[in-house]
């Protein structure tokens, strides 16, 4: 893992200097921890959804490579705005289907332990991302670790990383934006 991230770090430096080659490759090694991301949030939902894990994945890859050029740090840093595109990916998705005035199933949507109220997805995910916005306002660092944790899938480990923080402080973050949160949404 720690060979693979050097890798990447290294392609991700030749991406930055205009290397689509190196932007290949790079998703070429992170494309299934991206799929598996995407299908942790497919399952999330418990009845049909339009969009589909490969489309969500593809989708993600589609606005990182033909984005304005990032200015890439590390591996946490591309899986942070692969976060942020994926966040942004659905709740465009969602704002489609809401405005298609199409539902889809009906799905749990948690950001803990404790299961909430049952909402069609998009209405929950635009409820979600609503609340994120407002959050970024009172707490950026909050938001930012529930954005990278929730939609990204990094670890602790990986989250305290690409905000420069300590572990314990993205754990406080984190509990606090989960209560935040939640009361939000209740």
């Amino acid at each position: 893992m720690a060979e693979n991230s050097h890798i990447i770090t290294g392609l991700l430096e030749q991406w930055r200097g205009g290397n689509k080659e190196a932007a290949d490759r790079v998703m070429e090694l992170v494309y299934s921890e991206l799929h598996a991301i995407a299908a942790r949030e497919m399952r999330r939902e418990q009845g049909e959804h339009t969009l589909q894990t490969t489309a969500l994945v593809h989708e993600v890859y589609l606005r990182l490579c033909g984005s304005d050029p990032v200015h890439w740090k590390d591996r946490a840093h591309f899986f942070a705005v692969a976060a942020q595109q994926l966040r942004r990916v659905l709740v465009d998705h969602a704002r489609r289907v809401r405005s298609e005035k199409r539902g889809g199933g009906q799905i749990k949507f948690s950001l803990g332990d404790s299961d909430g109220p049952t909402w069609e997805f998009e209405e929950r995910l635009l409820a979600v991302d609503e609340a994120l916005i407002r959050l970024q306002t009172l707490d950026e660092r909050a938001a930012k670790a529930i954005e990278l944790r929730f939609f990204g899938g990094l670890s602790e480990a990986e989250a305290a990383e690409t905000l420069g923080i300590s572990i314990a402080t993205v754990k406080r973050d984190w509990d606090f934006a989960r209560i935040w949160l939640a009361s939000q949404l209740a």
